[in-house]
């Protein structure tokens, strides 16, 4: 799967990595429920590090279509809101 940091580039992900950055996904979910900032901040960078170090960065003048676009790490709260599906940002 092709996935897109915002503002970063894109990064080839083996679906076998799905399972950890879904519980990763989930954490952020509740957090961002609860409105724990503290949280959403140190989960959000939790989740794009492990996005970072299990991909394959593609060379950035690759225009490969995204399947999955995550915020950057410097996204606030309310900007991820935006982006959530009811299964928070990553499907499954």
């Amino acid at each position: 799967m092709i996935v897109r940091i915002m503002g970063e580039g894109q990064v080839k992900l083996d679906d076998s990595h799905f399972i950890e950055l879904n519980k990763l996904d989930d954490e952020l979910l509740a957090e961002m429920e609860s409105g724990d900032e503290a949280g959403f901040r140190s989960t959000l960078g939790a989740l794009l590090d492990a996005v970072r170090r299990l991909g394959t960065p593609l060379p950035d003048d690759a225009l490969e279509p995204s399947e999955l676009i995550l915020p950057g790490p410097d996204a606030t709260l309310d900007e991820v809101r935006e982006m959530l599906s009811d299964d928070g940002l990553i499907p499954g």
